[in-house]
């Protein structure tokens, strides 16, 4: 079987190092590969990047998905030359000591280790507990505080130090699949529309958003800036096939089942609805989960933007979410990509989804 090609646009974002307030890396991978094919492109405050195409058309709408990542914020450098950190977004502790990480510093990245007490130095009842923020640290191999503060600065942020690797044809591991995935979806799709554009009424807005995993923040001023008819925003959601993972709780998805196309109260009937259709249209499989209250995504904030937005969810299966190899097929974010852009095309002049 031949290699699986993995889109250059989709492996140089998750090479990319951005946590949450510190997107750099990931705004210069969106700004070389989705600019040259907008009509408009802006950044704002907040870093986001907005990508406009066929900016006369009706309805507008908006497709979203955050570029930033879990991270590490240093905090305090100890005597011996020992960093310190807090969590940007929502960490599992127990995975995060004994990991490679780089530290994105002025002068350029900084290699170190995440470091606990070994287990040979624990009592029967330390090796039951999960380790506290305070009982894990960075080790550079610093001689004393000052090396240490020579080369690191306090609000240095790190990365875990494992990059996306193909395990088995299309299913890759990566650290941040979560969402670089979703950042990769929205552009891509404004991508291949421009290719085809009369074909399309719609005036379509592309946002590689900042800060969701702090509370959805780029989302929240992004929907304002663009005003939006209607929405769709792409994240990941979590795969339930794996050993451990009751469907009773969680309900039933999976790796390469396609992309998950929610229903619930965050979700405008007639969007959910319309995506089904284009799924079906071009014949890719699809994946429905119910979610009873706003989700976790951008999708909550930008559908109370302003005086409300039409707003759908799709979601790329994904097992291990906020772990440091997160586990995705591929074959389920090209298909995201078709139903965004067959989704696009649909849009008729006028259609604002109001039910």
């Amino acid at each position: 079987m031949p290699a699986y090609k993995v889109p250059a646009f989709l492996a140089e974002l998750l090479h990319a190092r951005s946590p949450s307030g510190y997107e750099a890396e990931a705004q210069a991978v969106f700004d070389r590969h989705v600019k040259p094919a907008a009509d408009a492109y802006a950044n704002d405050a907040l870093g986001n990047r907005i990508a406009t195409l066929n900016p006369k058309g009706d309805p507008v709408l908006m497709l979203a998905g955050h570029m930033d990542e879990l991270g590490l914020i240093i905090t305090y450098v100890n005597n011996h030359g020992y960093l310190y950190f807090d969590t940007i977004g929502g960490h599992d502790l127990s995975v995060i000591s004994g990991r490679r990480v780089i530290i994105q510093t002025a002068a350029g990245p900084v290699k170190g280790v995440t470091g606990k007490r070994a287990i040979h130095l624990m009592d029967e009842e330390d090796r039951k507990k999960v380790p506290k923020k305070h009982e894990i640290w960075i080790d550079i191999g610093a001689r004393d505080k000052a090396d240490a503060l020579s080369r690191v600065t306090i609000g240095d942020v790190a990365t875990y130090d494992h990059e996306l690797e193909l395990i088995n044809g299309s299913i890759g591991t990566a650290r941040a699949f979560d969402n670089k995935v979703g950042a990769y979806v929205v552009g891509e799709t404004l991508v291949r529309l421009a290719r085809e554009r009369k074909k399309l009424a719609a005036k379509v807005v592309s946002v590689a958003t900042t800060q969701e995993e702090i509370g959805v923040r780029g989302a929240t001023t992004s929907a304002y800036l663009v005003n939006p008819h209607i929405a769709v925003a792409v994240d990941v959601g979590h795969a339930t096939d794996h050993p451990d993972c009751d469907n009773r709780k969680f309900g039933e998805t999976k790796l390469g089942g396609g992309p998950i196309i929610c229903r619930g109260a965050n979700i405008n009937p007639k969007v959910h609805a319309r995506l089904m259709a284009a799924a079906k249209k071009l014949g890719i499989p699809f994946q429905t989960e119910a979610d009873p209250r706003p989700t976790g995504t951008d999708a909550r904030a930008i559908q109370m933007g302003r005086g409300g937005v039409a707003t759908g969810l799709v979601s790329i299966p994904l097992r291990y979410m906020h772990t440091p190899s997160e586990v995705v097929d591929l074959e389920d974010v090209e298909r995201c990509v078709q139903l965004l852009v067959e989704f696009a095309k649909g849009l008729e002049k006028g259609d604002y989804a109001h039910w």
